[in-house]
Protein backbone atom coordinates (compact mmCIF):
# COMPACT_ATOMS: atom_id res chain seq x y z
CA UNK A 1 0.00 0.00 0.00
CA UNK A 2 1.40 3.68 -1.07
CA UNK A 3 2.41 5.94 2.24
CA UNK A 4 1.20 9.43 0.82
CA UNK A 5 1.69 12.75 2.82
CA UNK A 6 -1.62 14.20 4.57
CA UNK A 7 -2.27 18.09 3.63
CA UNK A 8 -4.70 19.04 5.73
CA UNK A 9 -7.58 21.18 4.50
CA UNK A 10 -10.18 23.65 6.63
CA UNK A 11 -14.06 23.37 5.87
CA UNK A 12 -15.87 26.64 6.24
CA UNK A 13 -19.16 25.99 6.43
CA UNK A 14 -22.04 23.16 6.02
CA UNK A 15 -24.85 24.13 3.96
CA UNK A 16 -25.94 22.40 0.69
CA UNK A 17 -22.42 22.50 -1.03
CA UNK A 18 -20.27 22.17 1.93
CA UNK A 19 -21.56 19.25 3.93
CA UNK A 20 -21.40 17.77 -0.21
CA UNK A 21 -17.88 18.67 -0.47
CA UNK A 22 -17.34 16.88 2.83
CA UNK A 23 -18.95 13.60 2.27
CA UNK A 24 -17.45 13.27 -1.29
CA UNK A 25 -13.42 14.20 0.88
CA UNK A 26 -14.36 11.03 3.10
CA UNK A 27 -15.83 8.55 0.69
CA UNK A 28 -13.66 9.13 -1.95
CA UNK A 29 -10.22 10.17 -0.12
CA UNK A 30 -8.14 7.18 -1.44
CA UNK A 31 -9.14 7.69 -5.09
CA UNK A 32 -8.19 11.46 -4.41
CA UNK A 33 -5.13 10.63 -2.94
CA UNK A 34 -4.10 8.54 -5.94
CA UNK A 35 -4.79 11.42 -8.22
CA UNK A 36 -3.09 13.96 -6.13
CA UNK A 37 -0.04 12.16 -4.98
CA UNK A 38 -1.36 13.25 -1.16
CA UNK A 39 -3.71 12.10 0.97
CA UNK A 40 -6.30 14.84 1.73
CA UNK A 41 -7.45 14.91 5.32
CA UNK A 42 -10.45 16.73 6.47
CA UNK A 43 -9.16 18.62 9.81
CA UNK A 44 -12.13 20.16 10.59
CA UNK A 45 -15.73 21.95 9.32
CA UNK A 46 -16.56 25.28 10.95
CA UNK A 47 -20.28 26.29 11.74
CA UNK A 48 -22.01 28.27 13.17
CA UNK A 49 -24.37 25.89 14.97
CA UNK A 50 -23.12 22.77 15.82
CA UNK A 51 -26.60 20.98 15.64
CA UNK A 52 -28.19 22.15 13.04
CA UNK A 53 -29.50 19.98 10.39
CA UNK A 54 -27.24 19.12 7.76
CA UNK A 55 -27.46 17.80 4.05
CA UNK A 56 -25.15 14.99 4.82
CA UNK A 57 -24.30 12.85 7.18
CA UNK A 58 -20.92 13.57 8.69
CA UNK A 59 -18.43 12.91 11.54
CA UNK A 60 -19.68 14.93 14.62
CA UNK A 61 -15.92 15.48 15.79
CA UNK A 62 -15.33 17.53 12.35
CA UNK A 63 -17.47 20.79 13.54
CA UNK A 64 -16.58 23.23 15.22
CA UNK A 65 -17.54 27.19 15.65
CA UNK A 66 -13.77 28.11 16.14
CA UNK A 67 -13.00 28.63 12.48
CA UNK A 68 -9.85 30.91 13.52
CA UNK A 69 -8.41 28.15 15.26
CA UNK A 70 -9.38 25.39 12.53
CA UNK A 71 -7.77 28.00 9.58
CA UNK A 72 -4.01 28.36 11.46
CA UNK A 73 -3.85 24.21 11.08
CA UNK A 74 -5.02 24.00 7.36
CA UNK A 75 -2.76 23.98 4.62
CA UNK A 76 -5.48 24.79 2.34
CA UNK A 77 -9.27 26.24 3.77
CA UNK A 78 -12.52 25.97 1.53
CA UNK A 79 -14.74 28.93 2.09
CA UNK A 80 -18.49 27.93 1.09
CA UNK A 81 -20.13 30.37 4.32
CA UNK A 82 -21.76 32.68 1.71
CA UNK A 83 -22.00 36.19 1.69
CA UNK A 84 -19.07 38.81 2.75
CA UNK A 85 -18.63 38.74 6.67
CA UNK A 86 -17.37 37.07 8.33
CA UNK A 87 -16.42 35.30 5.24
CA UNK A 88 -13.75 38.51 3.75
CA UNK A 89 -12.12 38.33 7.29
CA UNK A 90 -11.27 34.24 7.43
CA UNK A 91 -10.20 34.07 3.79
CA UNK A 92 -8.05 36.90 4.20
CA UNK A 93 -6.86 35.06 7.62
CA UNK A 94 -6.33 32.15 6.16
CA UNK A 95 -4.07 33.60 3.23
CA UNK A 96 -1.99 35.68 5.88
CA UNK A 97 -1.39 31.84 7.59
CA UNK A 98 0.31 30.83 4.05
CA UNK A 99 -2.69 28.55 3.73
CA UNK A 100 -4.12 28.28 -0.25
CA UNK A 101 -8.16 28.92 -0.49
CA UNK A 102 -11.06 27.35 -2.13
CA UNK A 103 -14.26 29.57 -2.47
CA UNK A 104 -17.37 29.57 -4.24
CA UNK A 105 -18.67 32.73 -2.98
CA UNK A 106 -19.57 35.08 -6.18
CA UNK A 107 -20.59 38.35 -3.89
CA UNK A 108 -17.31 38.49 -1.73
CA UNK A 109 -15.41 37.81 -5.07
CA UNK A 110 -17.85 40.58 -6.71
CA UNK A 111 -16.88 43.22 -3.93
CA UNK A 112 -13.64 42.12 -2.33
CA UNK A 113 -11.98 40.48 -5.67
CA UNK A 114 -8.69 42.53 -5.75
CA UNK A 115 -7.87 42.98 -2.57
CA UNK A 116 -8.34 39.36 -1.94
CA UNK A 117 -6.31 38.37 -5.40
CA UNK A 118 -3.26 41.40 -4.45
CA UNK A 119 -3.15 39.61 -0.97
CA UNK A 120 -2.97 36.34 -1.95
CA UNK A 121 -0.49 37.00 -5.11
CA UNK A 122 1.82 38.77 -1.94
CA UNK A 123 2.50 35.93 0.13
CA UNK A 124 2.51 33.45 -3.51
CA UNK A 125 -0.62 31.85 -2.55
CA UNK A 126 -3.47 30.63 -4.72
CA UNK A 127 -6.85 31.51 -4.50
CA UNK A 128 -9.31 29.51 -6.57
CA UNK A 129 -13.05 30.02 -7.76
CA UNK A 130 -14.73 27.90 -10.26
CA UNK A 131 -17.65 27.42 -7.96
CA UNK A 132 -18.19 31.03 -7.86
CA UNK A 133 -20.23 31.26 -11.27
CA UNK A 134 -21.57 28.95 -12.54
CA UNK A 135 -21.93 26.01 -10.75
CA UNK A 136 -20.58 22.45 -12.21
CA UNK A 137 -19.63 24.00 -15.23
CA UNK A 138 -15.97 24.60 -15.84
CA UNK A 139 -15.91 28.38 -17.08
CA UNK A 140 -13.31 29.92 -14.64
CA UNK A 141 -10.59 27.88 -15.53
CA UNK A 142 -10.80 27.93 -19.34
CA UNK A 143 -11.51 31.67 -19.76
CA UNK A 144 -8.04 32.22 -16.97
CA UNK A 145 -6.20 29.48 -19.02
CA UNK A 146 -6.82 28.30 -21.98
CA UNK A 147 -8.19 31.13 -23.54
CA UNK A 148 -5.40 33.45 -21.56
CA UNK A 149 -3.49 33.88 -25.19
CA UNK A 150 -6.58 34.24 -27.26
CA UNK A 151 -8.66 37.79 -27.18
CA UNK A 152 -12.09 37.39 -26.00
CA UNK A 153 -14.57 39.39 -27.54
CA UNK A 154 -18.29 38.59 -25.86
CA UNK A 155 -19.72 36.65 -23.51
CA UNK A 156 -23.32 35.77 -23.33
CA UNK A 157 -24.51 34.32 -20.06
CA UNK A 158 -27.51 32.48 -18.21
CA UNK A 159 -25.86 32.27 -14.96
CA UNK A 160 -28.66 32.20 -12.77
CA UNK A 161 -30.70 28.94 -12.42
CA UNK A 162 -33.84 30.39 -10.76
CA UNK A 163 -34.76 32.95 -13.34
CA UNK A 164 -34.06 30.56 -16.26
CA UNK A 165 -36.27 28.05 -14.69
CA UNK A 166 -39.13 30.88 -14.12
CA UNK A 167 -39.02 31.99 -17.87
CA UNK A 168 -38.80 28.66 -19.12
CA UNK A 169 -41.63 27.87 -17.65
CA UNK A 170 -43.28 30.91 -18.66
CA UNK A 171 -42.35 30.05 -22.43
CA UNK A 172 -43.47 26.26 -21.93
CA UNK A 173 -46.92 26.59 -19.99
CA UNK A 174 -47.96 30.33 -20.98
CA UNK A 175 -47.58 30.50 -17.00
CA UNK A 176 -47.29 34.75 -15.63
CA UNK A 177 -44.04 35.63 -13.66
CA UNK A 178 -46.13 34.70 -9.89
CA UNK A 179 -46.67 31.48 -10.91
CA UNK A 180 -43.84 30.34 -12.71
CA UNK A 181 -41.90 31.94 -9.53
CA UNK A 182 -44.62 30.15 -6.94
CA UNK A 183 -43.93 26.42 -8.44
CA UNK A 184 -39.79 27.32 -8.53
CA UNK A 185 -40.03 28.37 -4.88
CA UNK A 186 -42.16 24.82 -3.91
CA UNK A 187 -39.50 22.82 -6.16
CA UNK A 188 -36.53 24.14 -4.25
CA UNK A 189 -35.06 26.67 -7.09
CA UNK A 190 -36.21 30.00 -5.50
CA UNK A 191 -35.27 30.92 -1.91
CA UNK A 192 -37.68 32.31 0.08
CA UNK A 193 -36.73 35.75 -0.72
CA UNK A 194 -35.95 35.66 -4.44
CA UNK A 195 -34.83 39.23 -4.84
CA UNK A 196 -31.30 38.37 -5.44
CA UNK A 197 -32.06 36.04 -8.28
CA UNK A 198 -35.01 37.92 -10.00
CA UNK A 199 -33.98 41.09 -9.12
CA UNK A 200 -30.50 40.27 -11.44
CA UNK A 201 -27.83 40.62 -8.27
CA UNK A 202 -27.04 37.07 -7.91
CA UNK A 203 -26.11 37.34 -12.40
CA UNK A 204 -24.74 41.10 -11.73
CA UNK A 205 -22.03 39.16 -9.51
CA UNK A 206 -21.06 36.99 -11.73
CA UNK A 207 -20.90 39.18 -14.56
CA UNK A 208 -18.50 41.19 -12.76
CA UNK A 209 -16.43 37.94 -11.83
CA UNK A 210 -16.75 36.62 -15.75
CA UNK A 211 -15.85 40.26 -17.04
CA UNK A 212 -12.97 40.80 -15.10
CA UNK A 213 -11.49 37.71 -15.65
CA UNK A 214 -12.42 37.35 -20.05
CA UNK A 215 -11.13 40.94 -20.06
CA UNK A 216 -7.88 41.06 -17.72
CA UNK A 217 -9.35 44.28 -16.24
CA UNK A 218 -11.37 45.48 -13.42
CA UNK A 219 -15.14 45.54 -13.87
CA UNK A 220 -16.48 46.72 -9.95
CA UNK A 221 -20.14 45.27 -9.65
CA UNK A 222 -20.95 49.09 -9.43
CA UNK A 223 -20.90 49.54 -12.97
CA UNK A 224 -22.71 46.86 -14.18
CA UNK A 225 -25.78 47.82 -15.59
CA UNK A 226 -28.59 45.34 -14.09
CA UNK A 227 -32.23 44.62 -14.62
CA UNK A 228 -34.13 41.60 -13.45
CA UNK A 229 -37.28 39.81 -14.81
CA UNK A 230 -39.93 41.38 -12.85
CA UNK A 231 -41.16 43.19 -15.31
CA UNK A 232 -41.63 40.41 -17.92
CA UNK A 233 -45.48 38.86 -18.62
CA UNK A 234 -46.71 35.99 -19.85
CA UNK A 235 -47.68 38.73 -23.22
CA UNK A 236 -44.33 39.53 -23.84
CA UNK A 237 -43.51 35.79 -23.86
CA UNK A 238 -46.34 35.37 -25.89
CA UNK A 239 -45.16 37.89 -27.96
CA UNK A 240 -41.57 36.50 -28.33
CA UNK A 241 -42.66 32.56 -29.02
CA UNK A 242 -44.49 33.73 -32.01
CA UNK A 243 -41.24 35.86 -33.67
CA UNK A 244 -39.35 33.03 -32.65
CA UNK A 245 -37.83 34.15 -29.80
CA UNK A 246 -37.21 33.42 -26.06
CA UNK A 247 -36.84 35.59 -23.35
CA UNK A 248 -33.72 34.97 -21.15
CA UNK A 249 -31.95 36.62 -18.81
CA UNK A 250 -28.45 37.26 -19.68
CA UNK A 251 -25.10 38.37 -18.30
CA UNK A 252 -23.19 40.00 -20.83
CA UNK A 253 -19.60 41.52 -21.19
CA UNK A 254 -18.14 42.55 -24.70
CA UNK A 255 -15.48 44.60 -25.85
CA UNK A 256 -16.29 47.93 -27.10
CA UNK A 257 -14.54 50.53 -29.96
CA UNK A 258 -15.38 53.81 -29.96
CA UNK A 259 -15.65 54.41 -33.71
CA UNK A 260 -14.97 57.95 -33.72
CA UNK A 261 -11.87 58.01 -31.27
CA UNK A 262 -10.57 54.74 -31.64
CA UNK A 263 -10.48 53.63 -27.72
CA UNK A 264 -11.08 50.68 -26.13
CA UNK A 265 -13.96 49.96 -23.51
CA UNK A 266 -15.91 47.35 -21.91
CA UNK A 267 -19.71 46.93 -21.19
CA UNK A 268 -21.13 44.49 -18.48
CA UNK A 269 -24.73 44.34 -18.19
CA UNK A 270 -27.75 42.36 -17.10
CA UNK A 271 -31.59 42.04 -18.40
CA UNK A 272 -33.94 40.10 -20.15
CA UNK A 273 -33.12 40.14 -23.64
CA UNK A 274 -35.00 37.99 -26.93
CA UNK A 275 -32.96 35.15 -27.80
CA UNK A 276 -33.67 34.21 -31.22
CA UNK A 277 -34.71 30.15 -31.09
CA UNK A 278 -31.90 29.13 -33.35
CA UNK A 279 -29.50 30.14 -30.69
CA UNK A 280 -27.11 27.36 -28.94
CA UNK A 281 -28.66 29.81 -25.12
CA UNK A 282 -32.42 29.45 -26.28
CA UNK A 283 -32.36 25.60 -25.52
CA UNK A 284 -31.08 25.78 -22.26
CA UNK A 285 -34.00 24.64 -20.67
CA UNK A 286 -35.33 24.57 -16.65
CA UNK A 287 -32.74 25.66 -14.19
CA UNK A 288 -29.39 24.69 -16.29
CA UNK A 289 -26.74 27.53 -16.76
CA UNK A 290 -25.08 28.26 -19.88
CA UNK A 291 -22.06 30.60 -21.31
CA UNK A 292 -21.21 31.20 -24.67
CA UNK A 293 -18.08 32.78 -25.41
CA UNK A 294 -16.91 34.31 -28.34
CA UNK A 295 -13.39 34.59 -28.99
CA UNK A 296 -11.16 35.60 -32.04
CA UNK A 297 -9.15 32.61 -32.46
CA UNK A 298 -10.88 30.04 -30.75
CA UNK A 299 -14.31 31.53 -32.56
CA UNK A 300 -17.80 30.49 -30.54
CA UNK A 301 -17.80 28.08 -27.64
CA UNK A 302 -20.53 26.29 -25.54
CA UNK A 303 -20.13 25.86 -21.74
CA UNK A 304 -23.27 24.37 -20.41
CA UNK A 305 -24.78 22.58 -17.88
CA UNK A 306 -26.07 22.48 -14.19
CA UNK A 307 -25.51 25.67 -12.37
CA UNK A 308 -26.46 25.34 -8.94
CA UNK A 309 -26.91 22.09 -7.03
CA UNK A 310 -25.11 20.78 -3.84
CA UNK A 311 -23.34 17.77 -5.36
CA UNK A 312 -22.81 19.36 -8.74
CA UNK A 313 -21.10 22.77 -7.28
CA UNK A 314 -18.90 20.22 -5.37
CA UNK A 315 -17.72 18.81 -8.12
CA UNK A 316 -16.06 22.45 -8.74
CA UNK A 317 -14.94 22.87 -5.42
CA UNK A 318 -13.04 19.14 -5.20
CA UNK A 319 -11.48 20.44 -8.88
CA UNK A 320 -10.20 23.39 -7.71
CA UNK A 321 -8.81 21.99 -4.39
CA UNK A 322 -7.48 18.76 -6.73
CA UNK A 323 -5.30 21.51 -8.38
CA UNK A 324 -4.28 22.84 -5.63
CA UNK A 325 -3.22 20.02 -3.79
CA UNK A 326 -1.01 18.80 -6.61
CA UNK A 327 0.54 22.31 -6.10
CA UNK A 328 1.77 21.02 -2.62
CA UNK A 329 3.04 17.56 -3.94
CA UNK A 330 5.13 19.39 -6.73
CA UNK A 331 5.92 22.60 -5.19
CA UNK A 332 5.81 26.18 -6.78
CA UNK A 333 3.81 29.48 -6.75
CA UNK A 334 0.17 29.92 -6.52
CA UNK A 335 -1.36 30.86 -10.30
CA UNK A 336 -1.99 34.99 -10.05
CA UNK A 337 -4.20 36.75 -12.01
CA UNK A 338 -3.24 38.27 -14.96
CA UNK A 339 -1.99 41.40 -15.08
CA UNK A 340 -4.60 43.95 -15.15
CA UNK A 341 -5.34 46.29 -17.65
CA UNK A 342 -7.11 49.41 -17.56
CA UNK A 343 -9.63 49.33 -19.80
CA UNK A 344 -12.69 51.88 -19.19
CA UNK A 345 -16.23 50.17 -18.23
CA UNK A 346 -18.68 52.26 -20.55
CA UNK A 347 -21.97 53.09 -19.51
CA UNK A 348 -25.36 51.29 -21.21
CA UNK A 349 -25.83 54.37 -23.32
CA UNK A 350 -22.58 53.47 -25.68
CA UNK A 351 -23.42 50.07 -26.54
CA UNK A 352 -24.58 48.86 -30.04
CA UNK A 353 -28.34 46.99 -30.16
CA UNK A 354 -31.51 45.60 -31.27
CA UNK A 355 -34.74 46.76 -29.79
CA UNK A 356 -38.51 44.98 -30.06
CA UNK A 357 -40.87 47.65 -28.85
CA UNK A 358 -44.82 46.67 -28.05
CA UNK A 359 -47.11 50.29 -28.04
CA UNK A 360 -50.22 50.53 -27.93
CA UNK A 361 -52.30 52.69 -30.14
CA UNK A 362 -55.69 54.14 -31.71
CA UNK A 363 -56.34 52.57 -34.89
CA UNK A 364 -56.60 55.79 -37.25
CA UNK A 365 -55.19 57.34 -40.00
CA UNK A 366 -51.80 58.76 -39.97
CA UNK A 367 -50.93 57.02 -36.52
CA UNK A 368 -48.24 54.70 -38.06
CA UNK A 369 -46.40 57.59 -40.23
CA UNK A 370 -46.18 59.84 -36.95
CA UNK A 371 -44.83 56.97 -34.87
CA UNK A 372 -42.41 56.48 -38.07
CA UNK A 373 -41.49 60.04 -38.27
CA UNK A 374 -40.47 59.39 -34.24
CA UNK A 375 -38.42 56.90 -35.02
CA UNK A 376 -36.40 58.70 -37.85
CA UNK A 377 -35.92 61.92 -35.92
CA UNK A 378 -33.78 59.84 -33.41
CA UNK A 379 -32.14 57.79 -36.06
CA UNK A 380 -33.41 54.72 -35.39
CA UNK A 381 -34.18 52.57 -38.00
CA UNK A 382 -37.39 50.04 -38.29
CA UNK A 383 -36.74 46.33 -39.61
CA UNK A 384 -40.22 45.06 -39.05
CA UNK A 385 -43.48 46.08 -38.29
CA UNK A 386 -46.53 43.59 -37.07
CA UNK A 387 -49.94 45.13 -36.43
CA UNK A 388 -53.03 43.23 -34.55
CA UNK A 389 -56.02 45.55 -34.45
CA UNK A 390 -58.91 44.14 -31.53
CA UNK A 391 -62.98 44.09 -31.75
CA UNK A 392 -62.71 47.50 -29.91
CA UNK A 393 -60.14 49.04 -32.12
CA UNK A 394 -57.08 49.30 -30.22
CA UNK A 395 -53.91 48.69 -32.22
CA UNK A 396 -51.00 46.75 -31.08
CA UNK A 397 -47.76 47.17 -32.70
CA UNK A 398 -44.39 45.23 -32.29
CA UNK A 399 -41.62 46.83 -34.09
CA UNK A 400 -38.27 45.66 -34.41
CA UNK A 401 -35.52 48.11 -34.74
CA UNK A 402 -31.96 47.68 -36.67
CA UNK A 403 -29.02 47.56 -34.61
CA UNK A 404 -28.83 51.65 -32.85
CA UNK A 405 -26.57 52.95 -30.10
CA UNK A 406 -28.51 52.29 -26.36
CA UNK A 407 -28.98 55.74 -26.08
CA UNK A 408 -30.96 57.15 -29.04
CA UNK A 409 -33.16 53.60 -28.82
CA UNK A 410 -34.02 55.11 -25.27
CA UNK A 411 -35.00 58.20 -26.55
CA UNK A 412 -36.52 57.14 -28.86
CA UNK A 413 -38.81 54.74 -26.79
CA UNK A 414 -38.86 58.18 -24.52
CA UNK A 415 -40.80 59.83 -27.32
CA UNK A 416 -43.46 57.23 -27.84
CA UNK A 417 -44.19 57.37 -24.10
CA UNK A 418 -44.88 61.07 -24.61
CA UNK A 419 -47.02 61.17 -27.88
CA UNK A 420 -50.86 61.77 -27.71
CA UNK A 421 -51.10 58.67 -30.32
CA UNK A 422 -49.41 55.91 -28.21
CA UNK A 423 -52.05 55.13 -25.23
CA UNK A 424 -48.74 52.63 -23.21
CA UNK A 425 -45.85 51.76 -24.24
CA UNK A 426 -46.37 48.33 -23.45
CA UNK A 427 -43.06 46.22 -23.73
CA UNK A 428 -39.32 47.09 -24.28
CA UNK A 429 -36.88 44.25 -24.65
CA UNK A 430 -33.60 44.29 -26.57
CA UNK A 431 -32.73 41.25 -28.39
CA UNK A 432 -29.26 39.74 -28.38
CA UNK A 433 -27.62 36.28 -29.95
CA UNK A 434 -28.94 37.35 -33.27
CA UNK A 435 -27.87 34.49 -35.51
Amino acid sequence: MIEYRSIRVALLGAGSVGSQVARLLLEHGDELAARIGARIELVGIAVRNLDARRDADLPRELYTTDAEELILGADIVIELMGGIEPAKTLVLQAIASGADVVTGNKALLAAHGTELFAAAEQVGAQLSYEAAVAGAIPIIRPLRESLAGDRVERILGIVNGTTNFILDRMDATGASLEDALATATELGYAEADPTADIGGYDAAQKATILASLAFHTRVPVEAVHREGITGVTAAQVESARRAGFVVKLLAIAERLTDHETGEEGVSVRVYPALVPREHPLAAVHGANNAVFVEASAAGPLMFYGAGAGGVQTASAVLGDLVAIARRHVIGGPGTSESTHSDIDVLPIGQIMTRYSIMLEVTDEPGVLAAIAHVFADHGVSVEQLQQTVDDSGKATLVIGTHEAKEQALADTVAALADSPLVASVASVLRVEGAV
